[in-house]
């Protein structure tokens, strides 16, 4: 009985699928493995008694055999990754070369520090208010060894509403004067930081004019020291510094009322220890003895207090001096220095407010606030100018005292002489 289907016959059934013979051929073109054909084995001599040899399959690669049989999963073929693949999921990528990119990282940084190093010096250069000439103070005395700031606080309103002055107990005075004076020296011996009591007496000497240029001769003329400013400016003030005291000065520096309020307020406050109870109605300070940390407006109330003071404006002084070291020091530190959101604002407001000679850069200005953090660090001394009395309310200065002051100043030794 035929077991194919109707027409088919075992003739069919041969030429389509083969027998296994040497005649046969696939149906069609399919991917087939190759059917390699060896010379049939001697009658009785099969690999298993008998049993004709089977054909040996090979496949692409041209591996022979069952045991060499790859099924084409594991080439990377069905999973486009072409032969290459280790895994047979794609081609591997190289291992990151952490070395470079840390190298790249690293000039990355780099270059961006350095511009916003160079921004901000630029800027900051900018805003600095060159409006005092020293050019134009005559006959001044030889410079000495180290740097000698004269750092002025004035009670100039500029900038302030009438709503400020009126919480800051500034009063509505037109123009400005000098409300402290001192001088700080840098060298390598360490800082001084000396107070100029405002009452102290000095000589008006010969002067240029700041504005007119016409010299005007000295006739012995005494006034307390602030009367120099109020007379004429910076600049006549140096003058008169240098003349009483034969010391060069380098540099100078001023700040008003406005810009030292606004500093205090940019880094946060200020934290000082307070040695008394202080309660004045002219400057408006109510504060409490203790360390504490004051507002802008605590601090210039403090700076300012006199009247409360027993020893008036030398007790003042001392405390403008202790407050500036404690400001200076307030700026440099790394929170301050380290926090862009701190120290912009710091420096805006710094920059601002201070009026500086012509000649005064931005490393200067550094040397100048490191110093006073020094001072307050106990790396230098404070004092105030030695004094031998009083008369009509002027204060006069010890000149046996001032002159060795001024010696170990301009010799850039350690300074010796005590003072008030």
């Amino acid at each position: 009985m035929n077991d194919w289907p109707e027409a088919w016959s075992d003739d069919n059934r041969g030429r389509r699928y083969g027998r296994g013979s040497a005649s046969a051929q696939p149906e069609s073109p399919r991917v087939m493995r190759q059917v390699r054909r060896g010379q049939p084995a001697p009658p009785g001599q099969g690999a298993y008694g008998g049993v004709p040899q089977q054909p040996q399959y090979v496949d692409d690669h041209g591996s022979g055999g069952y045991d060499d049989y790859d099924s084409g999963y594991n080439t990377g073929q069905v999973y486009g990754g072409g032969r290459g693949g280790g895994d047979g999921y794609g081609p591997q990528r190289p291992a990151p070369d952490w070395r470079r990119r840390i190298k790249w990282t690293a000039i990355t940084l780099v270059t961006v520090l350095f511009v916003t190093t160079v921004a901000t010096y630029f800027w900051a250069d900018s805003k600095l208010n060159r409006e005092v000439d020293l050019s134009k103070v005559i006959e001044r005395p030889e410079k000495g060894e180290g740097t000698n700031y004269l750092i002025v606080g004035s009670d100039s309103r500029e900038g302030l509403s009438d709503e400020d002055k009126k919480r800051l107990r500034t009063g509505s005075s037109e123009g400005k004067r000098t409300d402290s004076m001192m001088i700080l020296h840098t060298g390598d011996n360490g800082p001084t930081l000396i107070s100029l009591p405002r009452d102290s007496n000095v000589e008006i000497p010969s002067f240029k004019g700041s504005e007119s240029g016409k010299t005007y001769q000295g006739t012995g003329r005494q006034v307390k020291l602030n009367a120099a400013y109020a007379e004429d400016g910076p600049e006549l003030l140096v003058r008169t510094v240098e003349f009483n005291t034969g010391l060069h000065i380098d540099h100078y520096v001023e700040i008003g009322f406005a810009g030292f309020a606004n500093i205090v307020d940019a880094v946060g406050g200020v934290e000082i220890d307070i040695p008394q109870d202080i309660k004045d109605t002219k400057s408006g300070a109510d504060l409490k003895k203790g360390k504490q940390t004051l507002s802008g407006e605590e601090a210039l109330a403090f700076v300012r207090t006199r009247y409360a003071l027993a020893g008036s404006d030398l007790d003042r002084t001392k405390n403008q001096q202790k407050f500036l070291s404690a400001l200076a020091n307030q700026v440099a530190t790394p929170g301050t220095v380290l926090n862009p959101f701190r120290l912009y604002p710091t420096m805006g407001a710094g920059l601002d407010s201070l009026i500086v000679d012509k000649e005064m850069g931005l490393f200067d200005l550094a040397d100048m606030f490191w110093s006073m953090k020094g001072v307050s660090g106990g790396e230098g001394t404070s004092m105030n100018m030695p004094l031998a009395g009083s008369s009509g309310g002027n204060l006069l200065w010890d000149k046996d005292k001032v002159k060795q002051l001024v010696n170990q100043l301009n010799n850039d030794e350690k300074v010796t002489v005590k003072g008030d």
